[in-house]
């Protein structure tokens, strides 16, 4: 494990494996967050088109 750890924080290959894994988690936390908040948007804008349509 010791072996692991050292190639994984020490080597240029193992820091770029872990940047990538970083990078890959944050963008996908941001493309969870921003489907979130535009379908949000989508449907609230749905709601109020279809309450003036019933009036």
């Amino acid at each position: 494990m010791d072996v692991l750890m050292r190639e994984l924080f020490a080597t240029d290959i193992g820091l770029l494996t872990l940047f990538t894994i970083g990078f890959i988690v944050v963008m996908a936390a941001w493309l969870f967050f921003f489907v979130r908040k535009n379908v949000a948007r989508d449907e609230a804008a749905h709601a109020s088109e279809e309450r003036k349509l019933r009036t």
